[in-house]
């Protein structure tokens, strides 16, 4: 009788446990979307190509939505200081969850947000656009060496729209 109590104990505890335990795992875990090394590359590919298109020789990098570079891809014309640029527009872009061609302005000189330009690494120059799948931010693309940072915004949104199809599941 005394064996059956305790069994009887253990089989609600273990009971309850199993109730509560998903309950609180849940709280305590997070679920997002998350771009994979496939689709990180076709958007970087595209983008190569869209600048090729229109005649420029540039570097392209992916970020995934921590920041960690997933792809760099340098046109074998582009300039040597190319490949760094576009993973600092891409993580600035991410960082402050905005396309780096909307932080020129309001970070210039005298203006209230002009601290954020001495951030390590903070590039507030066009060619940064966020990369959005079914309303989650998933990473950032930023692309460097065209003639001026508007050109590299709009390759960049070049290659995103022959993403889209994916990236509007």
């Amino acid at each position: 009788m005394r064996m059956s109590g305790l069994t009887g104990l253990v089989l609600t505890f273990l009971t309850v446990f199993r109730i509560i335990s998903p309950v609180a795992a849940e709280e305590k875990l997070l679920t997002y979307q998350a771009m994979n090394m496939e689709l990180a590359l076709k958007i970087a590919q595209e983008t190569m190509q869209a600048c090729q298109n229109d005649g420029y020789q540039v570097s392209v990098a992916v970020v995934d939505r921590s920041g960690v570079l997933l792809v760099l891809l340098r046109d074998q014309l582009a300039g040597i200081l190319t490949p760094d640029i576009p993973v600092r527009k891409a993580r600035t872009a991410l960082n402050f969850h905005t396309d780096t061609l909307n932080l020129r302005e309001p970070t210039e000189g005298g203006e209230e947000g002009s601290g954020i330009r001495h951030v390590p690494g903070a590039l507030m120059v066009a060619g940064g656009v966020r990369i959005e799948a079914a309303g989650s931010v998933v990473g950032s693309i930023g692309v460097s060496g065209a003639p001026g940072p508007k050109a590299d915004d709009a390759c960049a949104r070049t290659g995103l729209e022959a993403s889209s199809d994916i990236l509007n599941f």
